[in-house]
Formats: C-alpha cells, structure tokens, sequence
C-alpha cells in the first residue's frame, strides 16, 4: 500500500471525508444487512454472524425468533433445540450456548431488555465491542464505528490507519469523522469492501473512490475488467436491482431480502 506518509491529519481527514461522500452518492440505499425488529434480534443476530453470511443468518433468524421471540422465551429454551435450529450458520453449539447464555443475562440482570450502554453490552456472552457498536448504532441511534474484516481492511486500504487491531482501528478512524456519521460510514465501508473493494482482488478500475485512495492499483485497474469483479447490485446483470435500490431507499432492506428469494 502506498501511504504519503507526509500527509498531514487535515488533508488525511479532507480526504476520507471526501470517500464518505463518495459512498454516500454511490450507496444510499446502505443500511444493515442483518434482519431485525428490536434490540434483541439485532444482538442475537449479530452474535450468531460470526463466521458465515448474513444472508444465511437471516434466513436462520427467521425461524428461531418465531419460536424465540424475546429474551424471557430463549432464555427457557432448551439448548439441543437452539442447536438444531442454528446448525446452519457454523459453530452452532458455541453459537447455541452464547445466545442462551446472553439471553439468560438479559432476564437475570436487565429485565429482559437490552442494554444501551456499550459497557454494559460488552458484559453479554458473545458480545464483544463490534457487536455493541453494531447494536447501539442501529437500534438505539448511538453513533458507533463496527470494525468487520471489511472495515478493517478497507480502512487500512484508505491509510484512515495502520491498524490490524480493531479497537485501535475504531479510534483512529473517529478521529477523522464527526460522530452523526459513525454509523452510516460503516454500512457503507461494509457495502464498498462487498462489492468493490474486495480482498483478493479489488476491482480498482470501478472504483467510485479511487481518486482519494492510496492503494488503487492493487487490484485490477482496467475500467472492463473491473466492472466484471463487481458484486451484488453492482455486478453485471443487476442493472434492474440497482435502479430499483436507487429509487426507493427507504426499502432497501425489504427489496434486499426479495432479490435473495429471487432466482438469479
């Protein structure tokens, strides 16, 4: 990666804030990928995100929160059922015994109800300080960075920092952003690593923001061939799915989720 290293804290910060706005223009439709209702789904769904799609886990949380509703309901259920319910996103006895345990702590410690208070959010089995962020960013409204794989590699991509470690990656990209726009700015650094910036190979050429990028040129440059490695609304094909996202932003989840009915 090509970092100016004699680049100053403000022209840093001009810099990413022009990548934001870049983002913004290009994804406005960006939300949260997971499916939830309330406070609750989101921190479950989040805990059982680990290690495998939030398509999968939309699909999986679709059944359990039918026969799981809330906190008080997990928190008697019994763990074979909760596994053979999970059993498809991966790791699921861990996963089983997590969202049982946290959903226990919810009833013994906070009446049932999730906490908005990220110190007390991390105190939940299986939560650790991205899924807090997640969670108070997207069902209470508390401005959060949630550091993925994504947001990390794309913010050391974009030299917002050097960072392998995600708390260190958290501040040192909060420092370049006011924090009404944590939360946006994740979703649509997440959407950006999804669709263009990928990890092996990055389609540079197609790129909305190569312009401020330090690294444009790792992957591949040519304007053709880049568009071929985009993804999802972006790929070739979804010219259809995309107009529709761009029309109507404010159902953009809902639309997500019938695409992924769809065939194709």
């Amino acid at each position: 990666m090509a970092v100016d290293t004699l680049e100053t804290p403000l022209a840093r910060k001009r810099r990413a804030r022009r990548i934001n706005k870049a983002l913004a223009e290009l994804y406005p439709y960006a939300h949260a990928e997971l499916d939830f209702r309330n406070p609750f789904e989101l921190v479950v769904a989040t805990v059982l995100s680990a290690q495998t799609t939030d398509v999968l886990v939309n699909q999986v949380t679709k059944v359990l929160f039918a026969r799981y509703p809330d906190a008080r309901s997990m928190a008697e259920a019994e763990l074979a059922e909760l596994e053979a319910i999970l059993q498809p996103t991966g790791f699921f006895r861990a996963k089983a015994k997590n969202v049982l345990a946290l959903s226990t702590r919810l009833v013994d410690e906070f009446d049932g109800e999730v906490p908005g208070r990220l110190e007390d959010l991390v105190t939940l089995p299986g939560v650790g300080r991205k899924t807090a962020n997640v969670v108070l960013g997207n069902a209470f409204g508390i401005p959060g960075i949630t550091v993925d794989t994504h947001f990390g590699r794309l913010a050391r991509r974009f030299a917002w920092t050097t960072s392998e470690d995600p708390v260190k990656i958290e501040f040192d990209v909060a420092e370049l952003f006011e924090p009404r726009d944590w939360t946006m700015l994740s979703h649509r650094v997440v959407f950006h690593g999804r669709r263009v910036c990928h990890a092996r190979r990055p389609a540079c050429g197609a790129c909305a923001v190569a312009n401020w990028c330090p690294s444009y040129g790792e992957g591949e440059t040519d304007p053709v061939k880049a568009a071929k490695l985009l993804k999802y609304e972006l790929a070739p094909g979804k010219e259809a799915l995309l107009a529709q996202l761009l029309a109507e932003t404010h159902r953009a989840a809902e639309i997500r989720m019938e695409s992924q009915r769809r065939p194709g």
